[in-house]
């Protein structure tokens, strides 16, 4: 089974998208508990991308591909914005109080693999997540430098 969808770069889109993700999610029989983690680290990854791919709020395109493979899902998220350096893109420490920053751990908490491809135009992150697995067994380790979050 597959989830297509395609949205504009605006956050007052993300909502259709959390929506249809969770809907599509538990109804290939993700846990409640995984999807509602993984619908958060998409909403995380397209609140980045309209930052940082878009510059803010635009009416591109962002196009989210959902897959249920035989083990487990796999998110593809595309945008056509600025191309990411996934060598930059770093967690923050969590001994650093402040808001924001930590959408890198979410990705990481919510998904096995977690993996940024600079395009010609754009990126593609792609997610992956191995249903079987306890959730968050790997929220703690520090994500691999070129795979990780915006």
């Amino acid at each position: 089974m597959n989830l297509r969808l395609k949205f504009p770069a605006d956050t007052s889109s993300l909502a259709g998208m959390r929506h249809e993700s969770r809907e599509f999610l538990i109804g290939v029989g993700v846990p409640e508990m995984d999807a509602e983690l993984m619908v958060l680290a998409l909403d995380e990854a397209c609140t980045n991308i309209i930052r940082y791919a878009y510059g803010g709020p635009t009416q591109r395109g962002i196009r989210l591909n959902i897959q249920r493979l035989r083990r487990g899902i796999r998110c593809t998220l595309r945008d056509y914005g600025a191309s990411c350096d996934p060598s930059k893109i770093r967690s923050r420490d969590l001994t650093d109080f402040r808001p924001g920053g930590l959408g890198v751990r979410i990705l990481h908490s919510a998904f096995d693999q977690v993996l940024y491809e600079s395009k010609p135009r754009g990126t593609q992150l792609t997610l992956v997540k191995t249903l079987g697995r306890s959730s968050g067994s790997h929220a703690a380790s520090a994500a691999p430098v070129g795979q990780s979050s915006r």
